[in-house]
């Protein structure tokens, strides 16, 4: 045979050998028949089914462990421990049908109904699936065999073999199938702070019965998110949308490592700016916290917070992927930032800190070095001055007020509480929450603070911000995730460059519109 002809000749005058030839022969066939299986199932795709409401796609992978992997983007991965053997499940939440979900949602008729039904449309995608993956892994067993051998006759017997084999595959998946893993998932993105996804794992009977009413409350829930989202005002970023995740206050929570990882690989994020206060004290032993920037595989753009020292700030600049600003600017992702460090280091004690006008005045000043004035007044008599920045990333959003003008956008923290301001100038300042749940400081607390993150779309010619979501993960000991959609009405708007007195959060100007989104547990401390 031709498999047998290119081997060298100590191993063909082994294979001549009668005890040896037939065994070789079978485990040569064998293991053509896995891999030709394997990729024949691989190029194959998804069957796509429908589940209850859901359009899902069903895929097969390989797998020790065998486990079953819920998809439901972008808020992460549920993964059960199903069942044993060499192929894992795949299942994708691909869409909604909203009606559907309505009815579900709303009519207890339909949510007694749901089980039967979930079990019955499940069933069929699986029945389905295992039809697919038997023709296409009998006709990649077969190419493949056609390809080694050049024997129509051993390839044939090669397709037989592959049957075989997925006929075991599913015989052990069927056979070690354990219903109670549908309430015992490991969770990975942002529902890792839900877990309430799936009911209570409590006293849970070893039968079907209960792995299908507990797949139904899945469905329901995960129902009631894409409902909900299907109410978000419409924005669809498409590839070539620059997408920036603001974190801020970190505080030396480790947890804001697992959230940050999360929303970069869920919401394909092309930079980070951090807004500062990364650390607590500012101290060389908690210089160690940042080794996790180098890990992140996106660019990462700091300023200073307060409670970070200078130290920080070079241990900060010698990670991969850091890029530090501190007065000056750098172009990431295809926007030009500028950024300030905080003039203070509040852990110092023996340190006048600076007041709210000293804060305000050293805004004004940044905001009139940032721009140039080529042409003449306006018809309001303000001067028609030529920006130069998409961003600014400040700490203190005192500062960040009083850069009005400065940029289309700024970005800033400190206050442990997420709000937007639409200042007179045509500026958008985005205050983010804490990123880190105001750090271990937060277990001192009656009430959790949140963790929180946003998403900020731009637009990749005009480099202006078309819309953003507030990510919301409840804070320690809660489980909640929300996600919260923001459109930017006029993202063209014309930006004033002209230094003006800072105004109070909750002042109303003519002609501008404030919005605050208050955060959805007590704010923490941010001295």
């Amino acid at each position: 045979m031709e498999f047998a002809r290119s081997l060298p000749a100590a191993a063909r005058r082994l294979l001549a050998r009668r005890s040896v030839r037939r065994p070789a022969r079978w485990a040569s066939i064998l293991l053509v028949a896995v891999a030709g299986a394997w990729l024949g199932v691989a190029l194959a795709g998804p069957v796509h089914t429908r589940v209850g409401p859901a359009e899902v796609g069903l895929s097969l992978t390989p797998s020790w462990e065998g486990d079953t992997v819920l998809d439901v983007r972008p808020l992460g991965t549920l993964t059960f421990d199903s069942h044993d053997g060499p192929a894992g499940l795949g299942v994708r939440i691909e869409g909604i049908e909203t009606d559907r979900a309505r009815e579900l949602i709303n009519s207890q008729r339909a949510v007694d109904r749901l089980p039967e039904s979930i079990e019955a449309d499940l069933r069929h995608g699986l029945v389905r699936l295992a039809l697919y993956a038997g023709f296409s892994a009998l006709l990649g067993a077969g190419v493949l065999g056609l390809i080694v051998y050049r024997r129509p006759s051993r390839a044939l017997l090669t397709s037989g073999v592959s049957l075989l084999v997925a006929g075991a595959v599913l015989g052990a998946a069927v056979l070690t199938f354990r219903p109670q893993s549908i309430v015992e998932p490991r969770y990975t993105g942002l529902l890792t702070g839900a877990p309430s996804l799936v009911g209570s794992a409590q006293s849970i009977v070893q039968r079907f019965s209960v792995y299908r009413t507990q797949l139904a409350k899945i469905v329901t829930n995960v129902s009631q998110l894409y409902e909900a989202a299907s109410g978000l005002p419409d924005f669809a970023p498409d590839p070539s949308t620059v997408r920036v995740l603001h974190v801020s206050d970190i505080h030396l929570n480790p947890i804001a490592w697992n959230v940050i990882r999360s929303l970069v690989d869920q919401f394909k994020i092309d930079a980070i700016i951090d807004t500062g206060d990364l650390t607590d004290h500012g101290s060389s032993p908690e210089n160690r916290f940042t080794d996790e920037i180098g890990r992140l595989g996106v660019p990462y753009v700091w300023v200073r917070g307060n409670h970070d020292s200078m130290g920080t700030q070079r241990a900060v600049a010698r990670k991969r992927n850091a890029v530090v600003l501190d007065g000056d600017f750098a172009e990431v992702a295809g926007l030009r930032i500028y950024g300030i460090g905080d003039p203070r280091f509040t852990p110092d004690k023996s340190v006048v800190v600076a007041s709210n006008d000293d804060l305000a005045a050293l805004g004004r000043a940044e905001a009139e070095r940032l721009t140039r004035v080529p042409g003449p007044p306006d018809d309001r008599g303000r001067l028609n001055r030529e920006l130069t920045t998409d961003v600014v990333a400040v700490h203190d959003p005192t500062i960040g007020r009083a850069m009005g003008g400065a940029a289309p956008l700024v970005l800033s923290g400190h206050t442990h509480r997420r709000s937007e301001e639409l200042l007179p100038s045509g500026t958008r300042l985005l205050i983010q929450g804490s990123t880190g749940g105001a750090g271990l400081r937060a277990l001192e607390k009656d009430t959790p603070t949140p963790i929180q993150a946003a998403v900020l779309y731009f637009d990749k010619d005009t480099k202006r911000l078309r819309a953003w979501d507030n990510v919301t993960l409840g804070g320690l000991g809660l489980q909640s995730a929300q996600i919260e959609r923001h459109i930017e009405p006029e993202p063209g708007r014309t930006i004033h460059p002209v230094p003006t007195p800072a105004p109070s959060p909750v002042e109303t100007v003519p002609g501008t519109s404030t919005a605050t989104v208050p955060a959805t547990t007590a704010p923490g401390a941010a001295d």
